[in-house]
Formats: structure tokens, sequence, C-alpha cells
């Protein structure tokens, strides 16, 4: 019996979370390892202490010359300082197909308050046909500069908008233009920061 509509909208949502929850445990998969009782290492604290899940639609995504649509981008923020800014791909032909514009040193706009900048330095690059650790696909990692600009606030829990603009060494190049559908944002703060500045370095 086929799914209706409204079925199909949710089991495609759930699927879309899915993927990004994988993504992020391929991206802090060796930091959220623990220790055994057996081993003499202490235990190992998550690298990545905060993350969002922003949902709309993407009016442009295009990876290497191809336009994909996508319904969901995630933001990811570590310890020591690294951020990305994910979209998993809706690719028919697989279902492993996400990227990520990576950057350090992420702020607030000085002139607009409710504008974020991520200086992109990285993709990272996943696929079904990925090596896989622990049954997850590990993303190649391709030298890039761009930039990504999301305005809103994750302390007001509202983004209106998500752009970035990325090439890579070997010329490819990665557009992202996302709009919010207005439903609140999904935050999550793993870890509390041990400095006073992180604060200006999220959204």
């Amino acid at each position: 019996m086929p799914l209706r509509p409204d079925r199909l909208r949710v089991r495609d949502r759930l699927a879309g979370r899915c993927v990004v929850t994988a993504l992020l445990l391929c991206l802090a998969g060796p930091a959220l390892a623990q220790s055994t009782p057996a081993s003499a290492e202490p235990e190992q604290r998550p690298d990545i202490d905060l993350y969002a899940l922003m949902s709309g639609t993407c009016s442009k995504l295009t990876v290497d010359g191809r336009d994909f649509p996508c319904k969901e981008v995630a933001f990811f923020h570590s310890e020591k300082g690294r951020a990305h800014f994910t979209v998993a791909l809706d690719d028919p032909n697989d279902d492993s197909h996400i990227i990520a514009f990576s950057g350090l040193n992420g702020h607030r706009s000085r002139v607009q308050q409710d504008v974020y900048e991520l200086p992109v330095d990285r993709m990272l690059l996943n696929s079904k046909s990925r090596p896989k650790v622990d049954g997850i696909p590990v993303p190649s990692t391709e030298a890039s500069h761009g930039v990504c600009r999301q305005v809103g606030s994750f302390a007001a829990l509202k983004v209106a908008s998500v752009s970035c603009s990325a090439t890579d060494q070997a010329g490819r190049s990665y557009e992202l233009q996302f709009v919010s559908d207005g439903t609140p944002i999904t935050l999550r703060r793993i870890l509390q920061s041990s400095t006073n500045t992180a604060q200006d370095a999220y959204p």
C-alpha cells in the first residue's frame, strides 16, 4: 500500500536527520570513543561541543557543476574552534552523499550582529564509496578557499538563511543557498566551552 504524502514527508525528514547524525558521528567519532574498563587510558571527551540542525530548502546547491536539492543544514562546532556547515544532499543514487564547508575562526559580523561568517579552508566530501570506520563512511578532505554566511541567531533559535561558496585546489566549486522554513532550529550543547570568548565563535 503506497504511503500518503504526509507520511512520505515524515519518512524523508527522519531519513535526513539520520544522515546528518551519521556525519556528526563521523566527524566526532574518534573523540567520542571511550576507553574500555580494561584500558589504562583515561576516558576521552568528545571534540564537538555544539551542533544545530536547521530545516528549510536549498534554492541552490551545486557540487562541481551538478545541482542537488536538500532539506536540512547542520552546523557543528568543535572545542578547537573548527566549524562545519554540513549538507545532506537529496541524491537518489547515493544516500550517503554529504558535503561540509569547514573552517576556523568563525565570528559574528561587527556590522550586523545577526550575521555569522566562517572562512572556509577545506571541504569534507562523503559518499557511499568512501572507506568506512565502524560502519560509517569517512569523508575525504579537500583544501579549499571560500566563505559561509549565516543570518540569524542560535540564542533565539532562529536562522533565516545560510549561504556558502568555496573552490577546492582542483578547481571544483561548491555553492549553497539555504532558506529556513521558519521552524525553530534544533540546538544541542554537548560540552561547555572552557573559554570566555567561545560564545563569539557561535552564530
